[in-house]
């Protein structure tokens, strides 16, 4: 049987750094039989123009509404020390060109941290390659930050960007985080309990029999 969990995200979607905690606690418990496969679906193409004041509160009211209900930290320093963009297609090249030095997880909580603790953007190709050093410098990772820098913007990085857009709105409509569990070629949208992993768990176990 060939099963494989898509998780559908992107590295700036506030709702997934809200999600992080109980995502990374489930996939402690998923069968090892599951492969889970991450897809960055791009929240917002590339733009060099300054997101809106009205769009910027909007944002700011999400984060306020995820730490709320969550408990999830945000530093609002982000809306002062940048000047925000609406487009995350760079971190999610980040992501893919870390992924092809089996470092995405880690370089996907490198830009949240940055983004959502340090107040630095991940819009901005400058501070990617700077969060790519420091993990180059790390001494249990073995990190190529030339690679990576030349990966960043590949032809290659582009069509599996593109790939990867266009497998997230295939699989599910419902935004980020999503869940689509494909069961010998059959797919499955799982429900997300933000607070709870097992009721996710268990259902996927459920579909896998």
């Amino acid at each position: 049987m060939t099963t494989t969990l898509y998780y559908l995200h992107d590295p700036m979607c506030s709702w997934c750094w809200g999600y992080r905690p109980i995502w990374d606690v489930l996939q402690q418990y998923l069968p090892t039989s599951i492969s889970v496969e991450y897809v960055a679906g791009g929240l917002a193409p590339d733009s060099n123009s300054p997101m809106p004041l009205a769009q910027q509160q909007v944002i700011q009211n999400h984060w306020r509404t995820i730490e709320k209900k969550l408990g999830t930290h945000f530093n609002y320093d982000f809306w002062t020390h940048n000047v925000p963009r609406r487009a995350t297609y760079n971190a999610c090249r980040a992501a893919i060109a870390a992924h092809k030095q089996d470092c995405q997880k880690t370089m996907i909580d490198a830009i949240q941290r940055a983004y959502y603790l340090e107040a630095l953007n991940p819009s901005d190709i400058e501070v990617l390659i700077t969060l790519a050093t420091a993990l180059s410098q790390r001494d249990t990772i073995d990190f190529d930050i030339a690679k990576f820098v030349k990966d960043l913007s590949s032809t290659d990085t582009e069509k599996e960007l593109a790939r990867q857009v266009s497998l997230a709105r295939a699989l599910s409509q419902q935004g980020f985080p999503s869940l689509v569990l494909e069961v010998n070629g059959i797919r499955h949208q799982i429900a997300i309990d933000y607070s709870d992993y097992q009721q996710t768990l268990a259902d996927i176990l459920q579909r896998m029999d």
